[in-house]
């Protein structure tokens, strides 16, 4: 766990589905097309409004840029809110930066929702190839740079993922973090 202030970023291990945070972040595809992993799980558990509203989005602007964030509701999910990112695929170039700013902008769109919590997976490290551990860091140190700022709203962030390995980088690389 990280405090920052009264603010907190908790990472764990869980199911980001059952996550009861004000909003969830799903690690989309520019298409907001649910084929798999967590954005499978999501719109499965969350239903057909899910993927209404991402279908009903892409009809209107086309795509989700890399970096950019929009947002659905979550349907049957007990959270209120899903936020859809596109992160980076590796090896298509300044992916560090990219990532940060997907991030950046899911916790903009969260205060803008005068939103509380969100809970976030490790963005980008599943079949996009984003190695887990330098993940983790531009995860934790852009979260603790967002939640330092004035006036934010937004006071919890999870780190939830699903499996051991992810959730002990994650740990580890909080343990290391220093939001000074």
């Amino acid at each position: 766990m990280i405090r920052i202030g009264g603010k907190v970023i908790l990472v764990k291990q869980g199911d980001i589905t059952a996550e009861t945070t004000d909003a969830i972040v799903n690690p989309a595809n520019s298409q907001l097309l649910h084929g798999g992993g967590a954005a499978r799980a999501i719109a499965a558990k969350g239903g057909p409004v899910i993927e209404e509203q991402s279908r009903r989005l892409i009809e209107r602007i086309g795509e989700v840029p890399t970096g950019k964030a929009v947002m659905t509701d979550a349907g049957r999910l007990p959270c209120k809110f899903v936020i859809h990112t596109v992160g980076p695929v590796w090896g298509e170039g300044d992916e560090p930066e990219k990532l940060r700013r997907a991030v950046w902008n899911v916790l903009t769109l969260a205060e803008l929702y005068n939103l509380r919590s969100v809970s976030m997976p490790a963005i980008s490290s599943g079949v996009f190839g984003f190695p887990k551990s330098l993940c983790a860091e531009i995860l934790l140190a852009t979260t603790a740079e967002f939640l330092k700022q004035p006036a934010i709203m937004l006071d919890e962030v999870v780190m939830c993922n699903h499996d051991q390995m992810t959730t002990d980088i994650f740990q580890a690389a909080a343990q290391s973090c220093q939001p000074g």
